[in-house]
């Protein structure tokens, strides 16, 4: 039963792609040994060329990890809200640089610039969202770059006016610093850090995966002392005692990871592989790093797609763990 719930769930959770709006707005390093997977139904995934003209009757909803001009002209008078959802290597950020816009304004003609992803009316990340990760525009268009704060960005437009569009230029640039990360369904291997900052810090996987620690310092290594020789080992329900430094695993039904079921939160030192990995059972499988900015905190985690026959066994399901 679990497992038929879980995969209704899911099944109706992603059929509502086509409810993209804006919160309170009109409309709103891997080591990867395989290919990304995406969970959208309605997603054509971009080929490789460098120049590409947007089939509104395929591509409204549109996941692309590629570089180049994407290009957009509305075939009708129609109002649909569409997206290009752009997603690029963890150590990198996305820029989008507007070479051309003639939306008209009229009958609500619009097009937006996400710094991170939406969906369903959540964000991601959440935990940093403020309204200059948002751009709204029509009938002129940005004249600066954008540049996202992660590796992953959207562009959502609705241009009700025949023969109307905007051209766009996408870049992946490099990103010193990652603190949010997605990644799509591939298996890898990925360490967060806060480097010394206070904030949280995530990865985000859009599958159910199975989850490992390899390495973990979090709470330990004191910003003005030096590292702790002796191992705490794991240390779990952090948050249960009360302290400030920790990682949540755990899952979501969604983007916004802040709403995150949490199967443990841990902290310390220790340098040893878990013994065994945690198996979420929801759309999204999370790690998150919360940092009280006292320690130089990371965490080393391994990650892959949890397979069908697992999920009756997982240790979370997201949803209908209170049933």
């Amino acid at each position: 039963m679990k497992v038929f719930l879980y995969m209704v769930a899911v099944a109706l959770a992603w059929d509502a792609i086509h409810c993209f709006y804006m919160p309170n707005k009109e409309f709103g390093h891997v080591r990867s040994s395989a290919p990304a997977q995406s969970w959208f139904p309605r997603v054509r995934r971009l080929s490789r060329p460098a120049h590409r003209v947007i089939d509104p009757t395929e591509d409204c909803f549109l996941v692309t990890s590629e570089e180049g001009e994407l290009f957009f002209k509305s075939p009708s008078d129609e109002p649909s809200v569409c997206g290009i959802y752009m997603i690029a290597e963890p150590d990198k950020r996305i820029e989008v640089i507007f070479n051309y816009l003639d939306v008209p304004c009229e009958d609500g003609g619009l097009v937006a610039w996400v710094d991170g992803w939406e969906l369903n009316g959540q964000v991601w990340p959440a935990d940093t969202w403020d309204d200059d990760r948002v751009v709204e525009t029509c009938d002129q268009r940005p004249q600066r770059k954008l540049v996202s704060r992660q590796n992953a960005a959207l562009v959502q437009y609705r241009v009700p006016a025949q023969g109307k569009g905007f051209a766009v230029t996408v870049r992946h640039i490099r990103n010193a610093r990652p603190c949010n990360v997605m990644v799509f369904g591939s298996e890898g291997v990925y360490t967060l850090r806060n480097h010394g900052e206070t904030g949280n810090c995530s990865l985000l996987t859009i599958s159910p995966s199975t989850m490992r620690v390899l390495d973990l310092n979090v709470g330990q290594t004191i910003k003005k002392g030096h590292m702790l020789e002796l191992e705490t080992g794991p240390i779990h329900h952090c948050t249960k005692r009360g302290l400030a430094d920790y990682v949540d695993i755990g899952g979501a039904s969604g983007l916004d990871h802040t709403k995150m079921e949490v199967l443990d939160s841990v902290c310390g030192l220790d340098s040893n592989e878990a013994r065994r990995a945690a198996l979420i059972a929801c759309e999204d499988t999370v790690v998150r790093l919360v940092s009280s900015g006292q320690y130089y905190n990371s965490v080393t985690v391994a990650f892959a797609p949890l397979p069908a026959e697992d999920i009756e066994r997982a240790d979370l399901l997201c949803g209908f763990n209170d049933m």
